[in-house]
């Protein structure tokens, strides 16, 4: 019999920043996702941009519009379930299944000779982490880099939703699992985007830091109205039990920058310290009152990280040093 092909999501008004430059990429078990493609096709380094749980490759904005013109490809994909791209089916709600999109990627979007940054925020930080675990051949041929940005390798063990009290956090977890749970057997249904205006002052607590531009926070509620539930909850439980610490070492040698800010609420600094605790030779940089959406808070901090991770990359220099205001406990990049 033959696959069932999801239906394809039509463009919104609100991809109206992009480029135009999407294109429809088909994996092998018949899904497909929303890519969009941005530098010259022979560039020699091509920067891969994964978003978040519940995000799209909207959230990418600032950091596409920085380093369009530079001399690099650009691929910025909606995840699985995510975006435009096509809806998960039973069982495919995984980081396992993420990264294994992502191997599918680097096979049909690098060309011969080119390598791969790749850029990872929370879910598609953890995606990277699964591909090093998953697909050790595609990391060795394929990856020159990674940028993890407030991402964990522990999933939600250091995850406090901003509560000082353990008994908190624990009722938090299990209401937000419980719900997830539910949510998971909904479907593609998204009767969240007729409630979404009142989760905006939710949204601005959970998700951001200290100041956050009214834009921004649209723009993430904007990306969360269009998920559907079937992967809002069905990730949740991913996400909580994603381990990977142990195969950390395989990015050993590898061009790599963590980045954190300090109110983060989801993956709090000690994530990104245990990650370069396995990686004693990546750059931390930790951003003093910046939350979970650092693509969007601190876009530039972001960039310059990617910028000096392709750096590295590229020439196997010490790349220039953080700017200003991030706070930067980095071994060299080499």
């Amino acid at each position: 019999m033959a696959a069932l092909v999801p239906k394809r999501r039509r463009l919104s008004a609100e991809d109206t920043h992009l480029s135009g430059r999407l294109a429809t990429l088909s994996l092998a078990d018949g899904g497909y996702l929303s890519v969009e493609r941005q530098g010259p096709a022979d560039a020699p380094m091509v920067i891969v941009l994964l978003h978040g749980w519940t995000l799209d490759k909207r959230v990418w904005r600032p950091q596409i519009e920085a380093l369009t013109g530079q001399g690099h490809r650009i691929v910025a994909y909606d995840l699985r379930g995510h975006g435009r791209s096509s809806d998960v089916r039973p069982g495919q709600a995984t980081v396992e299944q993420l990264a294994d999109d992502l191997a599918e990627v680097l096979g049909t979007e690098l060309a011969a000779g080119q390598r791969a940054v790749l850029v990872g925020h929370s879910l598609g930080g953890m995606a990277i982490l699964e591909l090093a675990q998953r697909h050790p051949d595609a990391l060795s041929a394929s990856v020159a880099g990674a940028v993890l940005v407030a991402t964990s390798a522990e999933g939600s063990t250091h995850t406090d939703y901003g509560f000082a009290s353990q008994a908190l956090v624990a009722a938090a977890r299990r209401m937000e699992l419980a719900g997830a749970a539910l949510l998971a057997r909904s479907g593609t249904w998204r009767p969240h985007r007729a409630l979404s205006p009142g989760l905006l002052p939710f949204l601005r607590w959970l998700l951001f830091g200290a100041t956050a531009h009214r834009a921004d926070v649209r723009l993430t509620l904007s990306t969360l109205s269009h998920t559907p539930l079937s992967s809002i909850g069905g990730f949740r439980p991913a996400v909580h039990l994603h381990r990977c610490l142990e195969t950390l070492p395989a990015l050993r040698g590898l061009p790599t920058s963590v980045l954190v800010g300090t109110m983060d609420r989801l993956t709090p600094p000690r994530c990104a310290e245990a990650i370069v605790e396995a990686l004693p030779d990546a750059e931390l940089t930790v951003l003093p009152d910046a939350g979970h959406m650092l693509s969007l808070e601190r876009p530039a901090e972001v960039t310059e990280a990617i910028g000096r991770v392709v750096t590295a990359a590229t020439t196997g220099r010490r790349p220039p040093t953080p700017r200003a205001g991030a706070v930067d406990t980095a071994a060299p990049l080499v």
